[in-house]
């Protein structure tokens, strides 16, 4: 004797496995965890792990975040890189001041993974080259060595450019070495951290 109901039940028994199989196959296929290595990258280089969440996310103001950077002049004279033998990437906190302003904004909305370059004027650098700026600075706080009127010298960070030798020391503006110039920054987010 014919039994719908039999039939009924096999039919939604078979639909039933199937839509498991489906299941566990889709789940089985998703990934957690990616790591982004590049075959040809330089062996002493970690990796770059992160979650497909990390992914997604964008760098907002109070992040802290770490960031690979080099850091070229309009000549593309490079003055400093993170990606230098024995360097680490720069980590540091979004929009907390720690950072130049042009920097800070710059990084906004970067996704972990995301390489960009961006172009800062001097007034989201280091600032315009302030002449008037001049100090009194004595021999003691100065190497030693000839100072002449008209003459720029680079200290550390500073350059100064120097309007007056006395006995005591010299007169000079003082600006910092990368004031009034235009700064090219190739950079990749790591991890927002």
């Amino acid at each position: 004797m014919f039994c719908p109901l039999k039939l009924i039940m096999k039919k939604v028994f078979v639909i039933t496995l199937v839509l498991l199989l489906i299941f566990f196959m889709v789940g089985c296929t998703g990934v957690d965890n990616v790591t982004n290595i590049d075959n040809n990258a330089d062996e002493n280089k970690a990796p770059n792990i992160y979650n497909n969440l990390d992914q997604m996310k964008k760098v907002q103001n109070g992040d802290n975040i770490s960031i690979n950077y080099t850091g070229k002049l309009e000549d593309g004279e490079v003055f400093d890189t993170s990606l230098a033998p024995g360097r680490e990437p720069l980590t540091f906190d979004v929009g907390e001041g720690q950072m130049i302003k042009g920097f800070d904004t710059g990084v906004l909305g970067m996704k972990v993974g995301e390489k960009k370059t961006i172009t800062l004027a001097p007034e989201n650098a280091y600032g315009v080259t302030n002449e008037d700026n001049k100090q009194a600075i004595p021999f003691s706080n100065l190497p030693q060595q000839d100072f002449n009127v008209g003459q720029e010298v680079v200290l550390g960070q500073y350059r100064l450019k120097v309007y007056d030798v006395n006995d005591e020391g010299i007169v000079a503006s003082v600006n910092r070495f990368l004031a009034g110039k235009t700064l090219i920054f190739d950079l990749e987010l790591v991890s927002i951290n």
